[in-house]
């Protein structure tokens, strides 16, 4: 199979139709083999009924129910394990995402031998304030941390080779990183196009001014796994080991003092060296056990369920 789309989706049954018949277009005037992956996100519209519509008329429309919303990061990796094509796609199915541009992006994997394509909306149609000025500051501390030259990593128009949505696990929030998530898997050769972005013809919005505090707080995730989320020890047992060894010092410090310097001075529990001395040994003692900590979970943890699905169409 040549592409694989895949549409995570929440309540958007009034775009789907037309979103379809567009994508439908795209393939069938440049021959392509292709499947269509709706999941839906616990809308409480008519979304899954425009699904379960369309995959009688076209058996290409797959879908995939959750029980209740689980997040975009869920319906991804719901739809990534599912997919079958060459290349996947994903989009938004709110129409601002432009099926046209599945040629070129599909080229861009297949011809060119990109891993992983992010797309760019250079130029937006959203509020300014609301959207666009903190995409821009989301965008910079991104790039800043992750290494990775891309001004749009939240742009929902991407393609991937079908071996990098294999080996990416997408949780949490993290859909907004899944560049980041493929380099951190070897998958190094990210590149992004420039691409339309059209006005949403349909409903609202779903998301808010705070998926910009979340995206930071996830950047940070991201970036403290990426560096220490194989081997916690390393920055713990580091830190552990520098808080000990100043409390030493300081401890040693007043021994000699005490003892052969001026042994008649002050008691040692009166002087501030004393209390310094304690904390950050009890400071590094815990940095410690919180290495050993992260050590035992890394190696006894098993996979947990994060979503719940509860009817799927052709799968």
């Amino acid at each position: 199979m040549d592409i694989s789309v895949v549409i995570p989706l929440l309540n958007e049954d009034e775009s789907l139709n037309e979103l379809h018949d567009w994508i439908a277009k795209v393939m069938q005037s440049n021959r392509y083999s292709y499947e269509i992956l709706f999941i839906d996100d616990g809308s409480t519209d008519n979304s899954w009924k425009v699904i379960e519509n369309l995959s009688e008329k076209n058996e290409s429309v797959k879908g995939i129910r959750f029980q209740k919303n689980y997040g975009k990061s869920q319906a991804l990796n719901a739809g990534f394990k599912e997919v079958k094509g060459n290349v996947v796609i994903t989009m938004d199915a709110d129409l601002q995402d432009s099926p046209d541009e599945i040629p070129e992006l599909y080229d861009l994997i297949i011809k060119d031998g990109f891993d992983l394509i992010s797309g760019w909306k250079k130029k937006r149609y959203d509020s300014k304030i609301r959207k666009n000025i903190p995409s821009k500051l989301f965008n910079a501390a991104a790039r800043k941390t992750s290494g990775l030259k891309l001004h749009d990593f939240n742009c929902g128009l991407k393609a991937y080779k079908n071996e990098v949505v294999k080996n990416v696990d997408v949780n949490g929030e993290m859909h907004r990183y899944i560049p980041v998530l493929a380099k951190n898997a070897g998958f190094n050769n990210i590149g992004e196009k420039v691409v339309i972005h059209q006005a949403r013809k349909y409903g609202v919005t779903k998301f808010g001014i705070e998926r910009f505090i979340n995206g930071f707080l996830d950047l940070i995730t991201i970036w403290f796994l990426s560096k220490f989320g194989k081997r916690p020890m390393h920055l713990f047992g580091l830190l552990g080991t520098i808080m000990m060894f100043i409390g030493f010092l300081f401890a040693f410090y007043l021994g000699i003092d005490k003892l052969f310097l001026n042994p008649e001075g002050r008691l040692i529990t009166q002087r501030p060296q004393f209390y310094i001395s304690l904390v950050t040994m009890m400071i590094g003692t815990q940095f410690f056990l919180a290495g050993f900590l992260g050590e035992i979970i890394l190696r006894s943890k098993s996979d947990t369920k994060r979503y719940s699905i509860s009817n799927k169409i052709n799968l």
